[in-house]
């Protein structure tokens, strides 16, 4: 069983909104907005931003496809977690960043919604985390399958939208919100 953390603090994880990730994603200029409005409202609450940026053979470390998408910069103490894997918590520093601030609750937005947020999403439940998925700040690429079956970006977004309202792990609270909606928890 996950230990389970209850200090009541929240952080907004935003997971890989890099150049090359959210090309040709759905409704992107929406999203990359609604993250913004998260990144505002998480600092004017004073809640900490954790960044993360994701890096592998297709997406190479330092080239322009791997930046963060101009509209999101994060400040000097927000700090970056570099990961190679889909979940942002396999061989990263987040777990680290998340002690040091005594977080409980993580605030999770971000790109792409079938891999790495979910990956994300469920490594926070694991660990023992209470999880928001803000579900108007994800996005997904429609997948085209073998024999022309097509899964449309807004459905992907829209499943993980129900899944994280309705699945319970013990002691764990998690659930989805639209970013104006978000409580952060800063106690």
């Amino acid at each position: 069983m996950a230990t389970i953390r209850s200090t009541g603090k929240s952080a907004l994880i935003i997971v890989d909104v890099q150049a090359g990730v959210v090309r040709n994603a759905w409704d992107t200029t929406r999203i990359i907005g609604n993250i913004a409005r998260a990144v505002e409202r998480a600092r004017a609450a004073g809640v900490p931003i954790i960044w993360v940026q994701h890096s592998d053979q297709q997406l190479v470390k330092d080239s322009p496809d791997w930046q963060l998408v101009p509209e999101l910069v994060p400040r000097a103490d927000e700090p970056i977690v570099h990961k190679q894997f889909e979940s942002s918590f396999e061989n990263t520093k987040l777990e680290q960043e998340l002690a040091k601030r005594a977080v409980s609750h993580i605030v999770l937005a971000g790109a792409i919604t079938n891999w790495c947020i979910r990956a994300t999403a469920y490594g926070s439940l694991d660990r023992g985390y209470d999880l928001t998925l803000l579900k108007d700040a994800h996005t997904a690429k429609t997948i085209e399958l073998e024999g022309g079956f097509t899964i449309d970006a807004e459905k992907i977004v829209t499943e993980l939208n129900i899944v994280m309202t309705w699945i319970t792990y013990p002691g764990r609270v998690c659930g989805t919100a639209k970013v104006e909606e978000v409580g952060f928890a800063t106690t």
